[in-house]
Order: C-alpha cells, then sequence, then structure tokens
C-alpha cells in the first residue's frame, strides 16, 4: 500500500498504470483534508532542509545510504525533536518503557 496526498502527480493515468502492474494498492488523503498526512509532510521538510537541499548525490546508491544514515543514525538517535520535549526518538522510548 502507497499513501499520499491527492495531488495531481499521484492521480495520473501512467502514475496509476504503475502502481497497479506493480500490485502496489493506492490510499488517498481524503478531500480538503490537508492535516490527514501532517505528519509525514513534516518529516519530508524535515529531511528535505537536514539533508536533501545543497546535496549532491553521484548516484541512487549514495542517495539510499545517506537517507539509511540520516534516519537510522541521526533522526532516531540523536536529533531532538520538539514533539516529545526535546528527546531524540530512541531516548523518548527508553523513558517510556
Amino acid at each position: 500500500m502507497l499513501h499520499t496526498d491527492r495531488g495531481v502527480e499521484y492521480r495520473g493515468a501512467e502514475y496509476q498504470k504503475d502502481l497497479k502492474r506493480h500490485e502496489i494498492q493506492h490510499s488517498l488523503s481524503r478531500p480538503g483534508q490537508c492535516t490527514d498526512n501532517a505528519h509525514m509532510e513534516s518529516f519530508f521538510h524535515t529531511l528535505k532542509a537536514e539533508l536533501i537541499r545543497g546535496s549532491n548525490f553521484q548516484s541512487g546508491k549514495d542517495l539510499k545510504y545517506a537517507l539509511g544514515r540520516y534516519i537510522n543514525d541521526f533522526y532516531n538517535r540523536k536529533r531532538l525533536h520538539s514533539g516529545i520535549d526535546y528527546y531524540s526518538p530512541i531516548e523518548y522510548e527508553q523513558i517510556a518503557a
């Protein structure tokens, strides 16, 4: 399953055909409900600001490696999140357990 907003790029015939070809069910946000996907929108904004903008990746493999390091080593382990009292997700999980 793939969840997206209702952007025209996600509703296009070619895109929908590719999803169907790969047997991927498409889930869409409700019309007029921009907050349906707020957590992911926030994450992608942060990802672009902290990793993507101003970076040049030599290959898809380099991008995949950088994304993995960003998410697994920085975002989840070191980055402080205002929504959880400025703890990293790993720290917050340990406190909550």
